[in-house]
């Protein structure tokens, strides 16, 4: 699914099924498990998607995230946008 920049601030993203968030013990990290693929997830994917759970929205998503990691919401929500369109392009996030 593809969503404008102007409306992916309202979208509510969330992990289609069959989209799990997991934590590898063996490697001690973070993956996205999607059918017949996995993504490895540094710490900023895993707080994004640990937010996608279809209760918020990505501008309230950034907003959080900006006042977690101690920066403008202005300058997260690029960001933010990009991986989700990114992952939704890859039918791993629904938006």
């Amino acid at each position: 699914m593809t969503v404008e920049t102007d409306s992916m601030a309202n979208c509510r993203p969330r992990l289609p099924r069959g989209v799990r968030l997991r934590h590898d013990r063996v490697r001690d990290r973070w993956v996205l498990l999607a059918p017949e693929r996995i993504f490895e997830l540094d710490e900023i994917g895993l707080e994004i998607l640990k937010r996608c759970d279809g209760s918020v929205t990505a501008e309230e998503m950034s907003a959080a995230l900006a006042a977690a990691f101690g920066a403008s919401p202005e300058e997260v929500r690029p960001d933010v946008e990009a991986f989700l369109k990114d992952f939704a392009d890859k039918r791993v996030v629904d938006l």
